[in-house]
């Protein structure tokens, strides 16, 4: 029965025989003065350590003995310091070659310095995020503290399973690095990328990388997966990037493609954003600066119109109306506010006539508008509008994938950077796995968290100013006033004397002015031919309602092999 400092000490195969308390320990490999440590005094308990590891054959000849010094898991503030006293034998079989050996356990193999509980501890706190250096200083050198790590994580790391819903994205690895051309003499910058392929329907996270964001990387990756792991993929998610689209069409032709909504909405503020700089540097002859109101309240722009507070709201159309009389800033507000809605339908499901009406609006909107910029808005969703109705009818988005690539960011900064590739990838999956790192698993993709735009029913004291054809919103009044703000009211003038009309106000569908507001245009005008523009709009709007109809049957038998198009 092993007593209470053996089994307080916890290292299987050895046993207690004393502990002392030393004043001056010396550091090992060190010439500073030495410090406080207690002295902990093994014997070997292990029967199996007088077997020969030759012969097998157990030897009672003791040849002599040996005293080692084991570094060991640390207890307590003081160190603490290991000494194990152990036998080495003779072995006196004459066919064995082996004619002495020393007591060794599983815990410390013979010629081993460190203990292989020591060796798991320090692994699993690199794994748990810790630099390299901080989890082995003090106990290990730098390389034996990363093969630590490495054991560690390939007995975790496995082939990634099968998966129904994938999520592709790139991130960047290193910084960019500049070289100089030999034949233009100009100064050419080299970033290398990394393409993470995350798991969004389950708990396996990061499943692996790719070099590179080219087409060949991405189907070499997934090709070596094999063809029953591709064939289970079902959906994938990825940003609005061609050369991904085009690797999936190929690599996984019966996978459902979806592009993620936040870089679409992103897409639209950055619209917004080119808008007023052209606008403010056309009207004022320069850059935005604290002075201009627009520069000074431009990142109400970019918010979300049910985040904005009726003062804020106020605020903002007002100031728009005053400081930019071409209306483009303003119409191109009310596109990204367009496109919002329309991406709000996935929490709807994307029924077949919501999405065509919605769809139709915003593509109406951009070509009245006659703004560049909303036309080539209006252009990135026709070209990617496959994607986005995939999109609205499974509700998917790559929020798992952002996530993983902070994570991917966050273990890069923690090692201080990487120079050797395998090293990265190993270390970088298994932090952006969340069963590797003992947390919570979440079953199923991101869940959709679209804030659709909300009808406030604030109601607002309307006037004309200057003769336009909108009108200036004073102060909001909750509990009196005539008039409210709803679709087809405040309409700002678009460029070239289109007509223009809001879709985030208040109040109910088809609501007419009041007295205030006779005189002005009725929305259905803002669909009156506009030229080839406008044309195409339509065909485009026709094409989404055919491809509404149609796509989920074509989409239904493209995923299985019997399937007749």
């Amino acid at each position: 029965m092993p007593d209470g400092r053996t089994i307080l000490f916890g290292l299987p195969g050895v046993g207690v025989r004393h502990v002392e308390h030393v004043a001056d320990h010396p550091l090992r490999g060190s010439s500073l003065p030495g410090t406080p440590a207690r002295l902990v005094h093994v014997v070997t308990t292990d029967p199996a350590a007088a077997f020969c590891p030759a012969c097998g054959v157990v030897s009672s000849s003791v040849r002599q003995r040996r005293t080692t010094s084991p570094r060991d898991v640390p207890y307590g503030e003081e160190r603490l310091a290991v000494r194990w006293h152990k036998v080495q034998y003779a072995c006196r079989e004459r066919p064995c070659p082996r004619k002495a050996f020393t007591e060794q356990i599983a815990e410390l193999p013979a010629g081993a310095r460190i203990t292989h509980r020591l060796r798991r501890q320090v692994g699993a706190a690199v794994g748990d995020g810790q630099a390299v250096s901080v989890a082995g200083a003090g106990l290990m050198s730098w390389p034996i503290a990363h093969a630590a790590f490495t054991v560690h994580a390939e007995a975790l790391l496995t082939e990634p399973a099968a998966v129904t819903v994938l999520g592709i994205d790139e991130t960047r690895r290193g910084r960019p690095r500049w070289t100089r051309c030999d034949l233009t003499n100009t100064w050419l910058k080299l970033e290398r990328f990394e393409t993470n392929f995350v798991d969004l329907g389950g708990p396996q996270g990061l499943l692996g990388q790719a070099s590179g964001r080219r087409k060949d990387n991405v189907i070499g990756w997934l090709d070596e997966r094999g063809q029953a792991w591709k064939d289970q993929v079902q959906i994938v998610a990825m940003d609005p990037c061609a050369t991904y689209r085009s690797a999936i069409r190929q690599a996984l032709p019966n996978a459902l493609i979806v592009a993620d909504h936040f870089h679409l909405v992103s897409l639209a503020n950055k619209a917004v954003t080119e808008v007023r700089r052209r606008v403010t540097v056309d009207t004022t002859g320069h850059r935005g600066t604290a002075k201009d109101p627009i520069w000074a309240k431009r990142t109400r722009l970019l918010r979300a119109k049910e985040r904005l507070s009726p003062e804020a709201f106020t605020k903002m159309w007002n100031g728009l109306i005053d400081n930019d009389p071409s209306g483009q800033i303003l119409s191109a507000w009310i596109a990204k506010e367009e496109l919002r809605k329309l991406l709000a339908l996935a929490k709807t499901g994307g029924v077949r006539h919501d999405v065509a009406h919605q769809l139709f609006r915003f593509n109406s909107w951009c070509a009245n508008s006659e703004v560049p910029e909303l036309e080539r808005l209006a252009a990135t969703i026709a070209a990617w509008w496959p994607e986005v109705l995939g999109f609205l009818q499974t509700g998917v988005t790559n929020a798992a994938t952002e996530a993983t690539n902070r994570t991917v960011k966050t273990a890069a900064r923690t090692a201080y950077g990487f120079r050797n590739l395998d090293n990265q990838r190993r270390r970088v999956r298994f932090a952006c796995t969340r069963c590797h790192r003992g947390l919570p698993t979440a079953e199923g993709y991101f869940p959709l968290k679209f804030e659709e735009p909300l009808v406030l029913g604030t109601r607002y004291r309307a006037r004309w100013v200057c003769g336009s054809g909108h009108r200036r919103v004073r102060r909001p009044r909750r509990d009196r006033g005539r008039h409210r703000l709803g679709p087809g009211r405040a309409a700002p003038p678009a460029r070239g004397g289109g007509v223009a009309v809001l879709f985030a106000a208040d109040g109910p569908e088809g609501q007419r002015p009041g007295r205030d507001g006779e005189g002005l245009p009725d929305p259905d005008q803002c669909l009156a031919a506009r030229g080839p523009l406008l044309a195409q709009t339509l065909l485009s709007s026709i094409t989404a309602i055919l491809r509404a109809s149609l796509f989920p049957i074509l989409s239904n038998s493209a995923r299985h092999p019997e399937g007749k198009h």
